[in-house]
């Protein structure tokens, strides 16, 4: 269903400073350089400043020092992108389903769905579940025995909560999201692996996003935490007892081992991984493909691994990383060689 606002109302909406027509009606969001007459844009990174010089948007969306080089109508904010992030929800196009059950999901009479609640096609909502207010469970979606959701939380498609997950209010979980698996625990007799039950669960705050394909493991024993207000990108592995702080946001294919704690408001990028019982403070940073080995204890940017180079140069390199060991001890060597003659 099309959405229309106007200059205006957007500005009162973001705190913006409106230099131009407040009655112009604005349809939609596109980039500077595919904006329409009726379109806002918005212009964050100074790389693409050089679209902004020929932009038919309708206004966009600047800083105070790009503002004097726009050449249509501007709403000035201090933060653009923030700004975008806040004008993109007023249009955003996604139907909202109807409440009630649809008439092939399967609905334990124990359940107890709230009448606002909508249940899609082929869902399945086990024993003892508790579903809350305004909450969406999409089709072929699966709620475990004794799982409770809070009020307004998404489940899309194809997610499947294992028994006895909890999760707050206002939390979205994408397509494929597993959570509640059985952590990879096993303990070895003779050669043979033997499965340790796990018998934890798994709590997760409100304001928390689950990217499609992410898995978030069942404690052995405690239960797997993440805090409120955490962001999680597709195809991120948390494993079992793992507790993740509030407002951290990690992006696609970080895996996290077993008990490892994170703490709050961090930042953790592509492809990293954090090995097992480690603790991360608050405020860290990991960049991408940063293996964690050990514990992190002071707020800051961490980093391991090398940065891109031609073939020929990495290979190069691969060897000498391999004689790292026997350099530093022939340097070893030599310095307490010259230390001896400097004192004779």
């Amino acid at each position: 269903m099309a959405f229309s606002t106007t200059l205006g109302a957007i500005a009162q909406h973001v705190g913006a400073r409106l230099i131009g027509d407040a009655d112009k009606v604005v349809t939609g969001l596109q980039t500077l350089s595919l904006a329409g007459s009726d379109q806002v844009s918005f212009l964050a990174n100074p790389r693409y400043r050089a679209a902004l010089a020929s932009t038919r948007a309708a206004a966009v969306l600047v800083s105070p020092g790009m503002a004097a080089q726009c050449p249509v109508d501007y709403l000035e904010v201090g933060d653009p992108y923030l700004a975008y992030a806040k004008v993109s929800r007023l249009f955003d196009n996604r139907r909202k389903p109807a409440a009630g059950i649809h008439a092939s999901a399967c609905v334990d009479p124990s359940a107890r769905v709230d009448a606002s609640a909508s249940v899609g096609p082929y869902a399945v909502i086990e024993a003892g579940a508790e579903i809350g207010a305004g909450v969406e469970i999409g089709p072929h979606t699966v709620v475990g025995a004794d799982c409770r959701i809070g009020a307004d939380t998404r489940l899309a498609a194809h997610v499947t909560l294992y028994h006895e997950v909890r999760i707050g209010e206002r939390v979205l979980v994408h397509s494929g999201a597993v959570i509640g698996a059985d952590g990879f625990g096993f303990a070895n007799e003779s050669g043979n692996w033997v499965k340790i039950a796990q018998l934890g669960g798994v709590e997760i705050g409100s304001d928390v996003e689950i990217g499609a394909g992410t898995t978030i493991d069942r404690g052995a024993l405690e239960d797997t935490r993440i805090g409120a207000g955490v962001i999680l990108d597709n195809q991120i592995q948390v494993a079992h007892n793992v507790e993740i702080g509030e407002k951290t946001a990690i992006a696609g294919c970080t895996a996290i081992a077993g008990s490892t704690k994170i703490g709050s408001r961090c930042t953790i990028a592509g492809a990293a991984g954090i090995t097992g019982h480690l603790s991360i403070a608050d405020g860290v940073h990991i960049t991408a493909m940063t293996l964690v080995t050990k514990s992190l204890t002071q707020a800051g940017a961490y980093s391991s691994g090398t940065g891109m180079s031609d073939h020929r140069s990495w290979k190069r390199n691969v060897v000498r990383f391999g004689q790292l060991d026997q350099l530093a001890k022939r340097l070893t060597r030599l310095e307490k060689a010259l230390k001896v003659t400097d004192t004779d």
